[in-house]
């Protein structure tokens, strides 16, 4: 959850980070796409590599690699050290991520053989929730909120790496660990149809969440004028495959009639809808990888499904980014929300599908 909330905390940071430096939007766009490329390469390199070294060493590394950019993101005095901090930022995240995902599902009891679906499904969007949140509310409430932020992380990384600890190593180690660095995306094809069926609620899913951390704070204060930074670091949670589907399509286009009646009701309940969806698609879809794989598939089955995410997460988010110079906000806002709408019917069609093949099956 640390990684995850880390992840969102510079979003309602990104305002008083514009104001104080005075860069664009194309700028701002540019930092959030940092980020991602350097967390996707992360997962690339690095993805299966706990499959061959074992958990905890890969686990160590990130969470050393996190504090050094908590330290980066205390000394930036520009945009030069905003994007240095971010980049470190996004190759620990992703060393982190497929690796807690496989280490989760190591330590699941067999008597609760959901249990590590739940956490994976929950904890990620739990801490984007708690990062913009918590981040939100230092910006509004706290003295010099661009430094107690990433101290209060800093500690929270000191005791992360107490608990890495003292884990039990849960995956043994086995050859290969060089071979594993090689870039690469593989899913086994015995488990091909069942990742292909998720694809859609995953992209939709993240699409949106990519929406709401690159733009969020722009969108609440260029198009409804609020200008609480609390409310630009507000992002809900919570439920399961089809309904999401339909949470987030319907969630969105309420988000979007309240943007073109310039309604703060309806915008805010849609964002409650479609955060509901997005909740339930990641809780359902990464519980269902996490039970298809086979302990020496889990790290690298879960790094194929973050590279998917955090593509569907980065890509529509920085195009429209640079969209916003060209077309202005609301246009780049409404476009995007209707992709986000379509992407979610799609999904729901797909998972119709999935579940009629599934009850067909033996």
């Amino acid at each position: 959850m640390l990684f995850a909330a880390a992840a969102s905390a510079p979003t309602p940071l990104y305002v008083v980070y514009q104001k104080e430096w005075g860069f664009t939007a194309t700028t701002l766009t540019v930092i959030f796409a940092v980020y991602v490329v350097a967390l996707i390469a992360s997962l690339l390199v690095v993805g299966a590599l706990s499959d061959h070294v074992g958990r905890r060493p890969v686990l160590a590394a990130a969470v050393t690699l996190e504090g050094a950019a908590f330290v980066l993101f205390l000394v930036a005095g520009g945009v030069t050290g905003l994007v240095v901090a971010r980049a470190t930022q996004g190759i620990a995240t992703g060393m982190a991520f497929s690796t807690l995902g496989a280490t989760l599902v190591d330590l699941n009891p067999p008597q609760s053989p959901g249990r590590a679906g739940l956490v994976n499904g929950v904890a990620p969007i739990s801490g984007l929730a708690l990062g913009a949140l918590g981040c939100g509310a230092l910006v509004q409430f706290a003295p010099a909120p661009t430094q107690l932020v990433f101290a209060v992380l800093l500690v929270a990384t000191f005791l992360a790496s107490l608990v890495v600890a003292l884990i039990p190593e849960t995956s043994a180690r086995r050859p290969g660990a060089l071979a594993s660095l090689r870039p690469r995306l593989s899913v086994p094809s015995h488990l091909r149809p069942d990742v292909f069926a998720l694809v859609p609620i995953i992209v939709a899913s993240w699409a949106l969440g990519g929406l709401y951390l690159s733009l969020g704070p722009s969108v609440a204060a260029g198009l409804f004028s609020l200008h609480n930074h609390l409310i630009g670091g507000l992002w809900p949670t919570s439920k399961v495959l089809g309904i999401s589907a339909l949470m987030l399509s319907a969630g969105t286009a309420l988000t979007l009639v309240g943007v073109e009646t310039q309604m703060v009701l309806w915008a805010g309940v849609g964002t409650v809808i479609a955060g509901i969806g997005f909740g339930g698609s990641a809780l359902a879809s990464f519980g269902t990888l996490a039970r298809l794989a086979a302990p020496s598939e889990r790290s690298e089955l879960l790094a194929v499904a973050l590279v998917i995410a955090y593509l569907a997460f980065s890509v529509p988010a920085v195009a429209a980014g640079l969209a916003t110079t060209s077309v202005g906000l609301h246009v780049t806002t409404v476009v995007y929300s209707i992709g986000v709408a379509a992407l979610g019917a799609i999904a729901f069609a797909a998972q119709r599908r999935r579940a009629r093949i599934i009850a067909r099956r033996p």
